[in-house]
């Protein structure tokens, strides 16, 4: 009704079932039921919405060939995320777009990597159905597609990391910004006055044998987004990964 807070009539009610009655501006009620969540609920839910749209952008700017996965930051949750991604919304693309932008790291790059690594050997057909590659058939978690990396200076730690070994491996380009420079890792230690501060405790190399730690991992087609493009519903970044990818794969 005009004049209540919102907030206040939703104060105390987290997961509990609340009925409210609204009223537009000719005076017509309806009642409705909600259940509010918490910030840490609202946060996901919107994050998962932008995933949604991401996902929706690069199949409608790809006609359909490519598909696409975001990998929050380098945890293992992240990680499962990962897999149910590419089982449920990628396997029947052509190529993925791989999108690592505003991953503040962790410590599973090494897990992620060899999805992408895999290379296909066999593949098996279950009678009357269609034929699978054989990791897949066999359990093994693969993508075995064509795919494309895109980055931002907002990939940490471990996101650089897993930018390094895609780089390293030559698992396909990298499109974007370069990542922070922020490859070090480190832990809490707790001082006699209760207080705390990280102290790093593994420094961490290239495979020349040279120290990542403030040196941006590089990109081999550099794409920075103009001040205000989400307003705009454009994301240059994913429209220069989608143009490299599909060059890759051609007409096929």
């Amino acid at each position: 009704m005009r004049g209540e807070n919102l907030d206040s009539l939703l104060a105390n009610s987290v997961e509990r079932k609340v009925e409210l009655t609204l009223a537009n501006a000719t005076g017509a009620q309806r009642t409705v039921v909600i259940r509010p969540v918490d910030t840490g609920a609202i946060k996901q839910l919107l994050y998962l919405q932008w995933v949604a749209e991401r996902r929706a952008y690069v199949a409608k700017a790809s006609n359909g060939r490519l598909g696409y996965v975001h990998m929050f930051d380098m945890g293992e949750e992240s990680l499962n995320k990962l897999y149910l991604d590419l089982d449920a919304e990628n396997f029947g693309r052509e190529g993925v777009v791989v999108d690592m932008r505003n991953n503040n790291g962790g410590f599973v790059n090494a897990y992620a990597l060899d999805v992408f690594a895999r290379k296909p050997y066999m593949t098996m057909t279950n009678r009357g159905a269609t034929p699978v590659p054989a990791r897949t058939q066999l359990g093994q978690r693969s993508l075995e597609k064509p795919t494309v990396l895109v980055t931002n200076q907002h990939t940490l730690s471990d996101g650089e990391d897993f930018t390094q070994g895609y780089r390293t491996l030559g698992l396909g380009k990298v499109v974007g910004e370069p990542t922070a420079g922020w490859i070090i890792y480190t832990s809490n230690i707790s001082l006699v006055d209760g207080t705390s501060l990280r102290l790093p405790f593994i420094k961490v190399e290239d495979h020349d044998g040279k120290d990542m730690e403030l040196v941006p991992r590089k990109v081999d087609v550099p794409v920075t987004r103009a001040v205000g493009e989400s307003y705009r519903g454009v994301d240059t970044q994913l429209d220069a990964a989608v143009k490299v990818l599909l060059g890759q794969l051609g007409n096929r």
